[in-house]
């Protein structure tokens, strides 16, 4: 039997109170998500994970989450960053607070122990 490697993924984690509390429109939200992964991608596009991931672009996955406010995904910030996982923390301007962060892709047994506490985002 072949061996399965574990799938290459990226973590997304969007402050869910964007769109509950400050009512932001849903596609606002959505660029959010694309300016942390593309920022992501772009910082560590010489990662031996992110070429992998770049070279079989019909099967990206990326995996969705939400953060309660932005406390709850500055505080995950930090703890990435104390584990030594490579992300970007997307910093909205002119407003200049959190609100999106993105990781370079990583195998997601690597990873996926940093996210337990998040679920999927739903709007």
């Amino acid at each position: 039997r072949e061996y399965m490697a574990a799938p290459i993924v990226q973590y997304i984690v969007v402050r869910g109170d964007l769109v509950t509390a400050l009512r932001w429109p849903l596609g606002a939200v959505i660029a959010q998500c694309c300016h942390a992964s593309t920022a992501a991608l772009h910082l560590f596009r010489d990662d031996p994970y992110s070429i992998q991931y770049f070279n079989d672009l019909d099967n990206m996955h990326k995996i969705v989450l939400e953060a309660k406010d932005e406390t709850s995904l500055s505080e995950l910030a930090e703890t990435l960053k104390g584990q030594d996982v490579l992300h970007k923390l997307w910093v909205e301007q002119p407003e200049n607070y959190p609100t999106c962060l993105a990781t370079k892709p990583y195998p997601k047994n690597l990873i996926q122990t940093h996210f337990k506490k998040f679920k999927l985002y739903k709007c």
